[in-house]
């Protein structure tokens, strides 16, 4: 039977794959595992649920909070507010555990339920196992008094979250830092699509805002970090000094230069590795990447100092080695960036903060500031209706990506992975051109949509 959990919770079609049933059961399943390590004990759990604007959001954060009150636990319901936001609430409120409802860069018809800990950090396999494991297991169920209370937030959530973020590059009531920085926003028509503009604003800086006015069904519809091409056009003619382009739930964040080019995740950790390098506040001046982070950047990296670790593809990952070992900075090619000093997950609005501020501190354009980072021509293929469970097993496969390999040479790298959030398997080649990227990036692709059909 397939683990439940994938790399970022609990994802799939909504109504269909993640239900209201299921979501009220992992609510129960949340109190009982993260309660008090499974026994209350007298304790009565404390929860904080929010969601992202998809209209599916509605009825499974009803039906989470509807759990955990069912098993005991009081319930704050944020409403709508970005991951990291529901992550801080967490932290900040001193809750037992925070569960955010979204799929993040996901279309709009898929879901998901997101869980942090204590502290607002996510769980570990080991955790979620024994949340997947409680689901079967009968319960006690409280009565009278002893079930849990749901309170709706009345904003409070949102501005403390808003105030954290404009405080981590020193700007409140009377410091804008940002003054005199023109930046565009790609809000996805998601979770950030008040909050974003208003740090950035509050900050200091001129706002030029598109794709905020979610309706519960446009999120992440050919807009945001995904799809940044509204964005290139908006930074040109507003003629802005830059933009940045948050995924639904705002986790993520890409930026484009003033000439519209896209710069990505590789490019924008090399930034602001290089600026907390420079401050001294760079741990073991170390950053924590993933595997599918472009091999420019760790060559940019060592030539500046800065030593990199890789671990597996998802921001969990990156963030676990970065706790195990103390790192205050990792994140993915995607956007996903953690800045531990300030957050426990990657946050796509504090992303955004300090590359202003890398801007206004430095006065580079961002295009100058990427340029640190010498990409290699990488190739990136989504082979979809295909098994992706036997990705590693399928010995043709395996084969191919062998004589991939003998291609390149030292030149460059492949990288063959199941997804963890969709039905697909990832296909990923650098060379040291890109029509050998693309040609063998193809040819390997072919072969796994011919080998692992469906």
């Amino acid at each position: 039977m397939a683990r439940l959990f994938g790399t970022d919770g609990v994802r799939g079609l909504a109504n269909k794959d993640v239900t209201a049933e299921l979501a009220l059961d992992l609510g129960v399943a949340a109190a009982h595992v993260l309660g008090t390590s499974g026994e209350f004990d007298g304790h009565r759990p404390r929860a904080v649920v929010g969601r992202d604007p998809r209209v599916s959001g509605e009825f499974l954060s009803a039906a989470v909070a509807a759990g955990l009150a069912s098993a005991g636990a009081d319930v704050i319901n944020v409403g709508v507010l970005p991951t990291p936001g529901v992550a801080h609430m967490t932290a900040a409120a001193d809750v037992d555990l925070g569960v955010m409802i979204s799929a993040s860069h996901n279309a709009m018809p898929d879901n998901g339920i997101k869980f942090f800990a204590r502290g607002g950090v996510k769980l570990d396999d080991a955790i979620e196992d024994q949340i997947e494991a409680r689901l079967q297991e009968p319960w006690d169920r409280p009565v009278g008094a002893e079930v849990g209370h749901i309170v709706t937030d009345s904003g409070r959530a949102a501005e403390g979250y808003v105030a954290h973020l404009i405080s981590t590059i020193g700007a409140d009531e009377y410091t804008k830092p940002l003054a005199g920085l023109r930046i565009a926003v790609d809000c996805a028509n998601g979770a950030a699509s008040d909050i974003g503009p208003q740090a950035l604003r509050a900050a200091g800086a001129d706002v030029v805002v598109i794709n905020a006015s979610p309706d519960g069904r446009n999120i992440n519809e050919k807009c945001g970090s995904t799809h940044p091409e509204q964005l290139q056009a908006v930074v040109v003619a507003s003629e802005s000094d830059f933009g940045v382009a948050f995924d639904g739930d705002a986790d993520r964040c890409l930026a484009v230069d003033h000439g519209g080019v896209l710069v990505d995740g590789d490019q924008i950790m090399g930034v602001l590795a290089l600026a907390e390098h420079d401050a001294g506040r760079l741990a073991d001046d170390t950053l924590v990447v993933t595997v599918m982070s472009n091999l420019g950047l760790i060559i940019a990296m060592r030539e500046a100092g800065i030593e990199t670790v890789q671990t597996g593809v998802g921001d969990r990952y990156v963030l676990e080695e970065m706790r195990a070992r103390g790192f205050t900075l990792g994140g993915e090619q995607s956007g996903h960036i953690i800045m531990s000093r300030h957050a426990t997950t990657g946050d796509g609005v504090l992303t955004a903060l300090h590359l202003a501020a890398r801007v206004k501190e430095t006065g580079k354009r961002i295009a100058d500031l990427a340029a640190a980072v010498r990409r290699l021509p990488q190739t990136l293929v989504n082979v979809r209706g295909v098994d992706k469970a036997r990705a590693g097993s399928d010995e043709s496969v395996l084969e191919a990506v062998a004589a991939a390999e003998s291609r390149l040479g030292a030149t460059g790298r492949v990288l063959l992975r199941s997804s963890g959030t969709e039905p697909l398997v990832r296909v990923m080649v650098e060379a040291g051109t890109q029509a050998q990227a693309d040609s063998v990036a193809n040819d390997l692709a072919d072969v796994v949509r011919e080998r692992l059909a469906l």
